[in-house]
């Protein structure tokens, strides 16, 4: 089992739930308004009047490690296009759970 954590600009938040639909992820948890700095050469989402985009952040638990690693390209892609609004994902080894 795998844990992917998505930190987006909240323009992706749609396609983000799409690219986990389309890999028939149904389960997720969202956060809405959270704010950052891209560690690479983005620009800061805080939500205010100087910074005013904001992010989204995601973390869905997927059973199937292909799977997974299928929804980390497909996200490394879309990011790959609009690189300035910010998409980054991280995946882990998930090892128990209840």
């Amino acid at each position: 089992m795998k844990a992917l954590f998505i930190a987006c600009s909240r323009a992706y938040n749609e396609e983000v739930i799409k690219i986990l639909e389309l890999f028939g992820q149904k389960g997720f948890t969202r956060w809405t308004d959270v704010g950052g700095r891209g560690s690479k050469d983005g620009l800061p989402h805080l939500g205010t009047h100087a910074w005013p985009d904001i992010n989204h952040a995601i973390l869905t638990f997927v059973e199937d490690d292909a799977t997974a690693a299928r929804i980390l390209e497909a996200l490394r892609s879309r990011d790959s296009r609009s690189p300035e609004l910010g998409l980054r994902a991280f995946m882990w080894n998930i090892e128990n759970y209840c």
